[in-house]
């Protein structure tokens, strides 16, 4: 008797072991450990891994240790990896759309690029990433960027002609640069290196990369365009997100959003600082160039958009 009461035991404690759901969900990123990209992730990391209960574990890879943006995204459409928190301008490649929210100066406020991302627009584009086999779950942010040069003080459009300047993976951000007169060079993040040996003249990007990547030690001439609002996006592989129950499909979009917020506040908070920091650092900053002539030389884009890209761009402009 004592046996069978075991064997049956045995039969009912069994398939807890075997049919105990549990997930990893490996997520990639350029940055290092001391950037937002990072902070995010981590973020992400704690909630998931405590409100799934433990039954999802997140590991982190950074410092471009899987790879640049690109490659992350390649990645995530095979599910070689199931997350990624992303530059918005490398993923127009596979997502057109993403394009209007690059386009240059159409924010002029973090207020106005919350109203646009966490809207309509912002939730469509998220929409579009499952085309490209890819999840959008959320928008986060890099924050405003702005051009750095080792040559020369930079005021107005006509002082960046000739300046070989890094851009992001991103044809649109390449003919952003040559519009105003730059000669860009698309080139994967980090690039201290390159900056070092004069390989390229110039970057651009917010100031708190400026500051933590110490760009400063590298670039002398830092002017406060502000040209592109970075958006980041937290990006999952659609593979791994269509294999999980439903709870943890809520819990991811749960998760992001969560994560989103935090990272954008903490960002806003330290702009002050970066700011201070850069200008003890010994940088030449020019706080108020001539954005009018920024301006008029990138408007012309506007022609090149088309279809959907074009659609919410118009839309954006409309607000």
């Amino acid at each position: 008797m004592r046996k069978i009461l075991g064997l049956v035991l045995a039969f009912f404690m069994v398939p807890l072991a075997l049919f105990a759901s549990s997930y990893t969900i490996e997520l990639g990123i350029v940055t290092t450990p001391h950037s937002f990209h990072y902070k995010a992730a981590e973020k992400f990391k704690n909630i998931v891994e405590k409100d799934s209960g433990g039954d999802i574990k997140v590991n982190i890879h950074h410092s471009k240790s899987v790879g640049d943006e690109t490659s992350i995204l390649q990645q995530l459409q095979l599910n070689a990896l199931q997350m990624g928190v992303i530059t918005a301008g490398p993923i127009d490649k596979f997502v057109p759309s993403i394009k209007a929210i690059e386009f240059p100066f159409i924010f002029d406020s973090f207020a106005k690029a919350d109203k646009i991302l966490d809207g309509k627009i912002g939730q469509n584009i998220l929409k579009s990433f499952k085309a490209a086999n890819l999840v959008g779950y959320h928008f986060l942010e890099n924050g405003f960027r702005n051009i750095t040069n080792s040559k020369r003080p930079i005021h107005s459009a006509s002082d960046v002609k000739g300046l070989k300047i890094r851009v992001m993976n991103s044809q649109l951000q390449i003919d952003i640069w040559k519009d105003i007169g730059a000669n860009p060079t698309p080139m994967p993040w980090p690039i201290y290196t390159q900056l070092s040996q004069h390989v390229i003249d110039g970057q651009e990007n917010p100031l708190a990369v400026i500051d933590q990547y110490k760009l400063y030690e590298v670039q002398k001439y830092l002017t406060l365009t502000r040209h592109v609002y970075s958006a980041l996006v937290f990006v999952g592989s659609k593979g791994f997100y269509d294999s999980l129950p439903a709870k943890y499909q809520k819990l991811l979009f749960k998760a992001t959003k969560e994560a989103s917020i935090y990272e954008r506040k903490l960002n806003r908070s330290k702009a002050n600082f970066f700011l201070n920091d850069l200008k003890k650092q010994g940088m030449i900053i020019d706080e108020h160039p001539d954005l009018a002539s920024f301006k008029a030389k990138v408007k012309p884009l506007k022609n090149q958009f088309k279809g959907v890209a074009k659609k919410y761009l118009d839309e954006i402009l409309a607000q």
